[in-house]
């Protein structure tokens, strides 16, 4: 789960096969007026989301995407952007009611978008619109090779590996018939998957550039597997060689069981030549290890050296660097642990060699990209100590930090001036903008950074912002831990305040400068609260042994840290008012949320648990993601000889304290949330009230893990505060 609450922090948009489904209708900027300074749900769904970016091969100008959200309509509208490349001459280029995404550059006159499942250009005034692809509307992602002579298109095709196809002449049967795992994915059950198509660009009778359905080569013709890989993968899992004759693109060749229990993808190298494939992660010979499906992985080796033979784990987002040279991509040491340090790896096309070259920063990279020097430079994003900044490295591993800020940097990538970068950066107070960077890699506190947008300026001038403060403490275990403190607008010292305990999910994504547009800081002490944040134990940034702490133990030192924190808080802050506190979280933070209801020893005055899980003995079955149950809970819970920490990880599920419980709970959950299911939400709320304990249920029959839909992502706001105000603003001391 970790990587899906890091996507929800750092995408927190619907995605853009959604937002092809949600147009006509035009919604623009809105330029609302805010009451008394104070964040409020509307003002929060009526700011832009910037997306996507891309600046022009002379680095002159910068096309980028917003989405905009309409509560009365409860749909988005995506639009493209044109501006200079220091942010001034900004102008709006789509003009219809149809959304426009994924901008990229043909040439420096010419941008290629997506626009209702065609790929089309456009001047980069917005003029001469053309429509370039010709596939009845199945374009859901393209990028096209250096030489502009081909393009990778994104398409679904059907799929009946785990589900039958019904029979022809029942075509109104809503049946599925199951027969192996992986049926269903994050939120929909898997009938397509995704397969990457390649196309030559060819020019009509009328002198334009026009792409066939007809034309299109699978590049996994009979293979039954996805690429991009679900539930989040899109073009970034796929890249063009500089010569624009091979691909690089990542996939788990994996179906069923062996699909469900292994987070084991790999780097493939596809010739468009002579349509060879070869794998850059496992020799030839490479033969997959027989394994227990209902057992921990957790034996394998940690080594770098033995790591590198066939690379085990999640291997992502390949990239060539610009000689073509070599290929960089994201990569895990171990099979099964999705939350695994990410590491860049890089392999040399010439000898074979590869190498970690990340090795002295010992936590998680992000985002990368390569510089065009000779040194072979790449610069990447990655967390250390509750935020997310920019670093570089070469070949060499020499590592240098160049920025060092309370935000987090989200993406990044080269501009082609090769002097600077273009990237997307957020805070606690301020959602995503673009920035361009200057490094210096010799004088990091040289480096320039410059925002280059400031697309929700007009309602951030509006609202007053809260305080941001950190604050170290030392555990029970005897370390230390750094929690966030978010203060309310206009905050006085001399008064007590409501506080909220912040539980993060994952349970290994980092609580940094992330901005949310549903776990949102600065609306929560918009309305009054003070909140605390820890970077408990098996969070990354703390160094890896922090980090892997938590798995095999949920309720050991995770929970202590939590209490420490708002014990912590609760002690020494004074204007934090120990009789109204409350605990909220969502995934593992609501799991964190149903544990510290039967163990705060009347701590907290209410709790919110967000598609959090309540028995885990059902949610190890009830969950796709059996890799993640096997690592984390180390066995399947019949099996006898179970580990330690197995026994241990069941006997303590929130479950079985249920009797222990006597504080008011909200328990919300999405019914197409196939991580954790409805049931684990609807069963907490159900044990609450057979207990005679006040009790919510918010249930979206139509979201999954997040909420995306706007009039539902209101009504989330609106009984979050209700609940919280309900029980923690009565009679507050002044």
């Amino acid at each position: 789960m970790t990587k899906l609450w890091i996507a929800l922090v750092a995408m927190l948009t619907i995605s853009t096969g959604s937002a092809q489904a949600q147009n006509d209708v035009r919604i623009r900027k809105q330029n609302i007026s805010v009451k008394d300074g104070r964040m409020t749900p509307e003002a929060l769904w009526a700011m832009g989301r910037i997306s996507s970016y891309a600046a022009s091969p002379d680095g002159q100008k910068i096309v980028y995407q917003v989405g905009y959200y309409s509560v009365k309509h409860n749909k988005s509208h995506h639009v493209l952007y044109m501006m200079n490349a220091d942010g001034t001459g900004q102008q709006l280029l789509t003009t219809s009611d149809k959304n426009e995404t994924d901008a990229t550059w043909l040439n420096a006159e010419t941008i290629a978008f997506l626009r209702g499942g065609e790929i089309w250009t456009m001047k980069h005034d917005g003029s001469d619109r053309r429509q370039l692809s010709q596939t009845d509307g199945s374009v859901e992602g393209f990028k096209f090779s250096p030489d502009r002579k081909k393009v990778i298109i994104l398409k679904s095709i059907p799929f009946h590996g785990s589900i039958m196809e019904n029979p022809a002449d029942l075509p109104k049967a809503t049946g599925r018939l199951v027969t192996d795992l992986m049926y269903r994915h994050w939120d929909h059950y898997v009938e397509s998957i995704q397969h990457p198509f390649v196309a030559e660009v060819q020019t009509n009778e009328n002198s334009q550039l026009t792409i066939l359905d007809s034309q299109l080569t699978d590049i996994l013709e009979g293979e039954p597997y996805e690429c991009p890989m679900e539930p989040f993968g899109g073009i970034e899992q796929l890249d063009w060689s500089t010569d624009s004759k091979t691909i690089a693109y990542t996939c788990r060749k994996k179906t069923g069981v062996a699909y469900s229990i292994s987070t084991d993808s790999d780097i493939y190298i596809y010739n468009i030549g002579t349509r060879e494939t070869k794998n850059l992660c496992k020799p030839a010979d490479y033969k997959v290890p027989e394994v227990d499906p209902t057992k921990t992985l957790k034996t394998q080796s940690v080594n770098s050296e033995e790591n590198l033979k066939n690379l085990p784990g999640y291997d992502q987002n390949p990239k060539f660097s610009p000689d073509g040279k070599y290929v960089a991509w994201l990569s895990m040491s171990r099979d099964g642990y999705e939350s695994d340090r990410q590491r860049l790896c890089c392999c040399d096309l010439t000898t074979g060699e590869k190498k970690f070259l990340t090795e002295s920063f010992d936590s998680h990279v992000d985002d990368f990209c390569w510089s065009d020097n000779k040194d072979a430079m790449i610069y990447f994003i990655g967390v250390w100590h509750a935020t997310e900044n920019l670093y570089a490295i070469n070949w060499k591993g020499e590592l240098k930090q160049l920025t060092n800020t309370w935000h987090d940097f989200g993406s990044l990538q080269m501009m082609n001036d090769g002097k600077r970068i273009l990237a997307e950066r957020h805070c606690y107070t301020a959602p995503a903008d673009l920035y361009a960077i200057t490094p210096n890699f010799k004088k990091p506190e040289k480096t320039v950074v410059a925002q280059i947008t400031e697309e929700n300026k007009h309602i951030l001038d509006q609202l007053d912002k809260p305080t941001v403060d950190q604050r170290w403490v030392k555990t029970t275990d005897g370390q230390k831990m750094l929690y966030w403190i978010i203060l309310p607008p206009n905050f006085d010292e001399t008064k007590k305040y409501p506080t909220l305990l912040f539980c993060e999910g994952g349970p290994q994504s980092p609580v940094s400068q992330f901005w949310s547009y549903r776990w949102n800081f600065m609306i929560m002490a918009s309305q009054g609260y003070v909140i605390i944040a820890p970077n408990r134990h098996g969070l990354p940034g703390f160094g890896q042994e922090w980090l892997e702490e938590i798995s095999g133990d949920w309720t050991g030192q995770c929970m202590s840290d939590y209490l420490t924190a708002i014990d912590d808080a609760a002690a020494n802050l004074p204007y934090v008012d120990k009789d109204h506190l409350g605990a909220v979280g969502a995934s593992f933070g609501g799991f964190s949320v149903y544990y510290l209801a039967g163990h705060h020893d009347k701590r907290f005055k209410c709790f919110i648990a967000h598609d959090g899980a309540f028995n885990l003995e059902a949610m190890y079955t009830e969950t796709e993601e059996n890799w993640f149950s096997n690592w984390e809970y180390d066995d399947a819970y019949w099996n006898r000889d179970q580990t330690a920490n197995a026994r241990k990880t069941y006997q303590n599920s929130p479950h079985r304290f249920i009797d222990k419980w006597d504080t008011p709970i909200l328990c919300i959950h999405g019914e197409k949330d196939y991580r954790i299911n409805a049931t684990q939400g609807m069963s907490a709320f159900n044990a609450a009230r057979m207990r005679g304990i006040e009790a919510q249920l918010l249930i979206f029959p139509d979201e999954n893990h997040w909420v995306l839909k706007p009039q539902n992502g209101i009504l989330w706001q609106r009984t979050y505060f209700g609940w919280l105000d309900r029980w923690l603003k009565e009679e507050v001391s002044k």
